[in-house]
């Protein structure tokens, strides 16, 4: 079978179209024909060698849509492996698809049969592949994590990456109030074509902390950290939240007195259990919602894919057609 190979670090031109043999179910495992996956940023990471327990070679990928090879039934597949029994945190030794095991970039993966789920009908492929992970980390952050209400409002910095457009999507569902931010007037373009209420350039405007109420915003969900999660502490109201799923920024030195004086809630979260992932599938179910997919790149074209996520130029998912 063809698949996306990563034989040593060094960044996305290190990524190689292969023949390698089609994986082989081992117990509890099942079969699916890939027919489309999904770039995370995760993926760029293991390219560059900035991601733990990299082993190679190895195929990449950990969002993935299909046809599951014993019933020929469309599917999804759930990227978190090993989640374990408490619903609050991940278990010891639990993993994601792509690293360090074989991951959806290429024609077949065997996975457990317990994270295959039926496609949600009204998507396509290659919508379906753009949602597992990011749809994954971005529910468990707004609402088990995040407790997210309907009229509240919520702070998305840095609009644009998978997960924080997933956040959009779910919290104008969950009748939420959005504040996004980016420094791309045409990102913002695209995140008010998708719902959000009000859109601010950072770039333009670096104090935009000041341009929103003191108090204004409920909840924070932010994968950005660095003086983003400063400016954001200013301007949640006493007794809101602030959930963390990332660090793009790095390390982040705070003002510890907006903490305890508000009464503030800071959560963290990565990935999402079972139960997540399946409600996760039925919110985008019964709104019927829609990914915002950037581009969607051949197989050939794996490397063009990879660098265009690297250079944080997409908004929303960059997919694989896998063929």
């Amino acid at each position: 079978m063809k698949a996306v190979r990563l034989d040593e670090v060094g960044g996305p031109q290190k990524l190689r179209l292969e023949e390698i043999a089609r994986p082989v179910p081992g117990q509890g495992e099942t079969l699916v024909r890939v027919r489309a996956a999904a770039f995370n940023r995760r993926d760029v990471f293991i390219t560059q060698g900035l991601y733990p327990g990299i082993a190679l070679p190895r195929t990449l990928g950990s969002d993935g849509a299909g046809v599951h090879e014993d019933t020929d039934a469309e599917v999804v597949i759930d990227p978190m492996l090993g989640w374990g029994d408490d619903p609050k945190r991940w278990a010891d030794g639990a993993s994601i698809l792509g690293m360090p095991h074989d991951g959806t970039f290429a024609q077949y993966v065997a996975v457990p049969r317990a994270n295959v789920y039926p496609k949600p009908l009204h998507l396509s492929m290659e919508e379906a592949a753009a949602i597992p992970l990011a749809g994954l980390t971005a529910y468990r952050a707004l609402f088990t994590r995040g407790g997210v209400r309907s009229g509240e409002t919520v702070l998305i910095p840095g609009i644009g990456g998978g997960v924080q457009t997933f956040v959009l999507l779910f919290a104008k569902a969950a009748g939420a109030r959005t504040i996004v931010t980016s420094g791309s007037d045409e990102k913002l373009e695209r995140a008010r074509a998708l719902g959000a209420d009000v859109t601010i350039n950072y770039a333009a405007n670096p104090e935009w902390q000041k341009t929103l109420k003191r108090g204004e915003v409920d909840l924070v969900v932010d994968s950005s950290g660095g003086d983003t999660l400063n400016k954001a502490l200013s301007i949640v109201r006493p007794g809101g939240r602030l959930v963390l799923y990332g660090g793009t920024r790095l390390e982040a030195t705070i003002r510890i007195f907006p903490i305890f004086w508000n009464h503030l809630d800071i959560l963290g979260t990565s990935m999402g259990s079972p139960q997540d992932f399946r409600a996760m599938l039925e919110l985008v179910t019964q709104h019927e919602i829609r990914p915002a997919i950037d581009h969607v790149y051949s197989m050939d074209d794996v490397v063009d894919a990879a660098e265009r996520l690297a250079r944080s130029d997409q908004f929303g998912k960059v997919v694989l057609r896998i063929e």
